[in-house]
């Protein structure tokens, strides 16, 4: 059994910059960075490292996805290098944890997906991807103002309409939220030529204050970035309780397509 296997982060366009980069760059377990190129074209390599076989086999490697430090570390130094090389050159940037068993295998894959990956960088190329989350925080709305007991209310009956009107504020924030969203939209329609749709963010990925309602990521070209962002943050302008976040430029990680042999969603390495 091999000691090590092969860690592919991203595939990438070969640059003279791009192969100075990588003299100096280390990766996930502190490995060396390094370009494996296709065994009859050099245009496109993989940016790859060798990591220790016994923490990335399947079974290992399942285990240490439940260790959130470990996992933590690992999504760092997988996207740091992403970052690194998307400065130099077009990335596709692949999935965490995409393993090979060695070299081989994973050459075989680029070799294979040649076409499919130049079309990919062509299109992806002078773009960044932008992300755009929407929260809702219904406390920081006006507060419902406290009903006036008069002699024919009781105690009960101006509790239900305290929390009719507290309801009500929150329903007011949650279509502000959707204004807010149908502008985003809107922005999006006019600077970006496509849009990634992903799962609100829940428990221990909301890491912030307000309810996550929208969470989507933009291809964006670069002569259009500034007019996207400031779109986008005014979008929430005026809309209480209501707040947007937004993030990048980053590598075009929602819109990278990843091998053929990658398919199967389970971690470790590749055959």
């Amino acid at each position: 059994m091999n000691d090590v296997v092969t860690y592919v982060y991203a595939v990438a366009r070969s640059t003279d910059q791009l192969e100075e980069l990588i003299t100096a760059l280390n990766g996930v377990a502190d490995a060396p960075v390094r370009l494996l190129p296709g065994s009859h074209d050099d245009t496109l390599v993989l940016v790859a490292s060798h990591v220790p076989a016994p923490d990335f086999q399947e079974d290992a490697l399942k285990q240490r996805l439940e260790d959130l430090d470990w996992l933590e570390a690992v999504a760092r130094a997988h996207h740091a290098v992403i970052e690194a090389v998307a400065t130099h050159t077009t990335v596709l940037p692949l999935r965490l944890a995409t393993v090979y068993l060695d070299d081989t295998r994973a050459r075989d894959v680029l070799d294979g997906g040649q076409a499919v990956f130049a079309d990919r960088l062509a299109r992806l190329a002078e773009h960044v991807e932008w992300g755009v989350k929407i929260y809702v925080e219904p406390s920081a709305a006006p507060a419902a103002a406290e009903p006036r007991r008069g002699a024919d209310l009781s105690p009960g009956r101006a509790y239900l309409r305290n929390r009719r009107q507290q309801q009500s504020v929150r329903d007011s924030v949650y279509q502000a939220a959707q204004q807010a969203a149908d502008v985003v939209e809107g922005v999006g329609h006019r600077h970006a030529v496509d849009r990634a749709r992903h799962r609100v963010q829940q428990g221990v990925l909301a890491d912030t204050a307000g309810e996550n309602v929208v969470n989507d990521a933009y291809l964006v070209p670069l002569a259009q970035c500034e007019e996207f962002r400031a779109g986008v943050e005014q979008a929430a302008d005026g809309l209480q309780g209501v707040r947007i976040e937004v993030t990048g430029p980053w590598a075009p990680y929602s819109f990278a397509m990843p091998p053929a042999e990658t398919d199967d969603a389970s971690p470790g390495p590749r055959p």
